[in-house]
């Protein structure tokens, strides 16, 4: 799911229905605050910004040239603009994820997909981020939790701040029932069968890497 469910080889189970405006609305300054706050009480470095140019230029300024990146697949690194920069080769950086697509043997590619796991830096986003301080992210297939939860040394996860919820309760429900279909609806729209939940990973702290959030003052992803 951008941020990411992905493909499924099984049959989707029925999204549940929902409104989808309850999980889409921008946070006051104060909530967005009081949540980097306790984000970074969790042992996370955060950021926040005002729009997807400065989170493009946050980026920019936290990998240094030559370095190796990989990112999961993600709504909202579409949005900002990261997917089509790194596609076209207009970076300074090593993009592994080019170099996993371009690969034609099966057995090289799944190496390299094992190997990008511990790029030197992956890049992502979550489904939900709760005020307590807790990161909340769904997957079918679970490609990107491998690098979410023990990769390389530096995670960078970039979210819209309307992501954001009270709890862990309200950020699964979020993730169940709003990201969920949504990613099910964009899957099908694009001719595939679906997804399915089948995997979460909650983020209760980060005691030892660098995993930097970039919370973005905009709706962005899903």
């Amino acid at each position: 799911m951008p941020a990411d469910l992905g493909p499924t080889m099984q049959r989707p189970e029925e999204p549940v229905q929902t409104e989808l405006s309850a999980w889409e609305t921008i946070p006051d300054s104060k909530t967005v605050d009081r949540t980097a706050e306790a984000l970074r009480a969790s042992g996370f470095k955060v950021d926040v910004v005002p729009n997807r140019k400065a989170a493009m230029e946050k980026i920019g300024s936290l990998i240094p040239d030559g370095a190796k990146v990989m990112t999961g697949s993600s709504a909202t690194l579409d949005a900002i603009g990261l997917t089509g920069m790194l596609s076209k080769g207009n970076h300074p950086w090593v993009n592994l994820k080019g170099e996993i697509v371009a690969e034609q043997d099966p057995q090289k590619k799944t190496e390299l997909r094992k190997q990008a796991i511990f790029a030197d830096y992956f890049l992502g986003s979550v489904h939900a981020v709760t005020e307590t301080g807790h990161l909340v992210a769904g997957s079918a297939s679970g490609s990107q939790l491998a690098a979410y939860a023990f990769g390389g040394d530096n995670l960078i996860l970039v979210v819209g701040v309307q992501k954001i919820t009270a709890n862990l309760e309200e950020a699964l429900r979020r993730l169940r029932e709003h990201s969920v279909p949504l990613e099910d609806k964009r899957m099908k729209d694009m001719g595939m069968r679906g997804t399915v939940l089948s995997k979460i990973l909650i983020y209760e702290r980060e005691p030892w890497r660098n995993v930097h959030l970039i919370m973005i003052n905009e709706k962005l992803g899903f």
